[in-house]
């Protein structure tokens, strides 16, 4: 394959890694495995565009992203409009995607699964025609990522922290707001404090990440309203992976969720990705089936097709 790598050097655990040497061990790898590779360090601000114009050569079968899941947010928009494979190095904090992708979390080992793995198609979600790999979310998690951005921080560690004290403000401080929604043949009006739609339900783990991107279905979540201890009791429930045994929690699966918000502020924020962005008063979601090309280990699409045959069996 003829690949470019867009190493974003603002990201994660790339401000602690020797890029020099990162670059010139990535090319080595990719070419040692029979691939057409060429490396390039960017900065945060000017990866997206330097991909756009990569994935829209005619000679080009993939780009490889290395950064956090912003970064990988963007490179799976980007290869899903341009039809081309996309490679993960997961140099985020969280690294949610890779973890559904099954790739290991280890900057240097993912090269070389990359360079010797195959190619898989996975499902790919959108909320008003924008992409997202990982979930779309308003409410609680929206609030908490408004307060978090409200702190300082230079480093993975500080992003954690600040994180850590912002849960204790939505925790003090949840919010709740009216939704209409119709998902499926469904149709209803709840009272929230959360709203989250995933790209595939989310596993039992505590990160809250989809075990499969096969399914072809969106994860449909929302929360009652909660005071303080309501919010606590959710945080831990999701610590330990049993968001879908919490009486406050209604969960749904369908291909597509409309929602409408009658009673939006005009500051209202939602979260696609890590990413905080203005909530619109209506948003159509959906999940579109094998519509993104991915690298992963070799023998992974086998393996979660038969992990897939085994669940539905159970069921």
């Amino acid at each position: 394959m003829k690949l470019i790598g867009f190493f974003n050097r603002d990201g994660g655990t790339f401000r602690t890694t020797d890029m020099a040497a990162y670059e010139k061990r990535a090319e080595q790898v990719f070419r040692d495995a029979g691939h057409d590779f060429e490396a390039v360090v960017v900065e945060g601000r000017n990866i997206v565009s330097a991909m756009e114009r990569a994935a829209r050569r005619d000679d080009i079968d993939g780009i490889v992203a290395g950064g956090g899941d912003g970064t990988i947010s963007a490179a799976a928009a980007i290869a899903w409009k341009n039809d081309v494979a996309l490679g993960v190095i997961p140099a985020g904090t969280m690294n949610l995607f890779a973890r559904s992708l099954r790739l290991p979390l280890d900057i240097w080992q993912t090269l070389g699964v990359l360079a010797t793995g195959e190619v898989d198609n996975v499902d790919i979600g959108s909320a008003n025609g924008r992409a997202f790999v990982h979930q779309f979310s308003a409410g609680l998690h929206a609030r908490l990522v408004r307060y978090r951005n409200s702190y300082t921080y230079r480093s993975r560690f500080g992003k954690m922290s600040a994180s850590t004290r912002a849960a204790f403000g939505v925790i003090a401080n949840p919010p709740e707001f009216d939704v209409d929604f119709e998902a499926g043949d469904i149709r209803g009006r709840r009272h929230v404090s959360a709203i989250s739609v995933s790209n595939n339900p989310f596993g039992a783990n505590a990160l809250l990440y989809a075990d499969s991107l096969r399914s072809g279905e969106l994860g449909f979540y929302t929360a009652k309203p909660l005071r303080p201890l309501g919010v606590a009791r959710l945080a831990i429930d999701m610590l330990r992976g049993r968001v879908r045994e919490n009486t406050d929690v209604m969960v749904m699966h369908a291909p597509e969720v409309h929602l409408h918000f009658p009673k939006l502020r005009q500051l209202a924020n939602c979260v696609m990705d890590g990413e905080l962005l203005p909530l619109e008063r209506d948003v159509t979601l959906k999940v579109h089936p094998g519509e993104l090309k991915v690298m992963v280990r070799q023998g992974t699409a086998a393996l979660v097709e038969r992990e897939g045959r085994v669940d539905s069996l159970a069921v």
